[in-house]
């Protein structure tokens, strides 16, 4: 696949027809201002309110608004298809909800020339007890199954060099729950170079969390078996090599 352009920015959606035009909307304001040669490419996860048709409606409006819609596959699966079509220098990725705000890119933009993926940071995150536990954990399986020190190992505001994420991807099954964790992991198998960058969160305006309660503890130990499996996978890999 031939580059098309310097960024390509991969959003996954769902449920967020009240949000969506102002997210979009954010975002191609922060790119043009950066002077970037961007796509912005929104995947539409089978949402099951009127978030198609104001995509649709928005894309007819935006020149590099791209949107795919696909039956409901789930947030990681809708990440990877968008990581494994992306066709920019640069791939990054950024969740719909408007958590982390579009004005915080330019400072992650800016860190990419010593990197092959510069991570954010979320400060200020007022998260639940739960969620708080789950992310602890998570980064410390990331350290102790890969050896990668990544603070925010699932954070859904990454650049990557597409090089980089190349070599990932083939690693990281199509089913994968919460992609984004394994790749922190790989980055320290595959020496990567990485920048942290500190980014605000703010309360979302609208909507919900699509999961609640017990859903949490349920996706969070998923996500632990799916990256206990990529690291023994890397292992065997290693070992044949």
């Amino acid at each position: 696949m031939s580059l098309s352009c310097d960024l390509s920015v991969v959003m996954p959606v769902y449920n967020e027809a009240a949000a969506i035009e102002g997210v979009v909307r954010q975002w191609t304001g922060a790119l043009d201002r950066l002077g970037i040669d961007y796509e912005l490419s929104i995947y539409n996860d089978g949402s099951r309110d009127e978030t198609a048709a104001r995509l649709d409606a928005l894309a007819r409006q935006v020149s590099r608004l791209r949107v795919v819609h696909h039956a409901n596959r789930g947030h990681g699966p809708t990440i990877l298809r968008g990581y494994a079509e992306a066709t920019g220098v640069w791939i990054f990725q950024t969740d719909s909800d408007d958590e982390i705000p579009a004005r915080a890119f330019g400072d992650v933009w800016a860190q990419r020339e010593d990197a092959d993926i510069v991570l954010g940071v979320r400060t200020g995150r007022m998260s639940g007890g739960v969620r708080r536990l789950l992310s602890r954990g998570a980064a410390s399986m990331v350290r102790l199954l890969f050896g990668a020190r990544v603070r925010d190992v699932n954070v859904p505001f990454r650049l990557v060099r597409r090089d980089a994420l190349q070599r990932m991807l083939p690693r990281i099954p199509l089913d994968t729950f919460a992609p984004n964790v394994i790749m922190s992991g790989l980055t320290a198998r595959d020496r990567l170079r990485v920048v942290e960058v500190p980014v605000p969160v703010q309360p979302r305006a609208t909507g919900q969390t699509s999961l609640p309660g017990w859903k949490v503890i349920k996706a969070g130990s998923r996500a632990a078996r799916q990256t206990l499996a990529a690291a023994f996978s890397e292992r065997g890999r290693r070992t044949s090599a």
